[in-house]
């Protein structure tokens, strides 16, 4: 697979089709990333036939749900993994009288957030009220801080990769995620979010 069908701006271009109902942009979203979704549920369920049944339900999910992808609170392979990975502990769920897990069979972090009363990742993406704040306000930044605070906070880079990634010096880099926080806090503020 061509590693430029993974590349996020091409991802979102697809789910944004999908949104449309276009069938091409969802084979073509399906062809790119249905190798390494499957690859995940398999790491989950150990069972092909399994994995299979929950990366279908998966895409039905992506189909149905493509509106609900907000670019800014993930990228797009980590929205449709994240679906994955509740499709499949949903699965082991509703099996769980034919299922017995093995913990040696898994991922010590897969059985922790199978046990975990914590909110799946899906349900952290859910748009809260804070979340739907943080988003408006993140909007009203100007492109560039906007995009140096994404790199920053959603990849985890520090400011001297962000500059690196940005071609930009070091010290404009911090100046414009420090001055775009003090801004997200102004707004968040007004909006009563903090």
């Amino acid at each position: 697979m061509p590693s430029k069908d993974l590349q996020p701006e091409q991802l979102k271009i697809w789910l944004a089709a999908v949104v449309r109902k276009d069938a091409t942009a969802f084979r073509a979203l399906y062809d790119a990333t249905s190798p390494k979704l499957f690859g995940f549920a398999l790491r989950i369920l150990v069972k092909r036939e399994w994995a299979e049944e929950v990366l279908q339900e998966s895409f039905v999910n992506v189909w149905n749900n493509a509106d609900s992808y907000q670019a800014s609170l993930a990228a797009p392979m980590t929205w449709m993994t994240t679906i994955v990975r509740n499709k499949a502990f949903d699965f082991l769920r509703r099996n769980d009288s034919a299922v017995e897990i093995d913990a040696d069979t898994f991922d010590k972090e897969v059985m922790n957030a199978m046990e975990s009363a914590d909110p799946t990742p899906l349900e952290a993406l859910q748009l809260s009220a804070d979340a739907k704040a943080l988003a408006a306000c993140l909007g009203r930044l100007e492109g560039l801080h906007r995009q140096a605070i994404a790199l920053s906070f959603y990849h985890d880079l520090s400011h001297s990769e962000v500059a690196a990634q940005m071609k930009l010096p070091v010290g404009t880099v911090k100046t414009w995620i420090r001055r775009g926080l003090e801004r997200l806090k102004a707004c968040l503020g007004t909006l009563g979010s903090i």
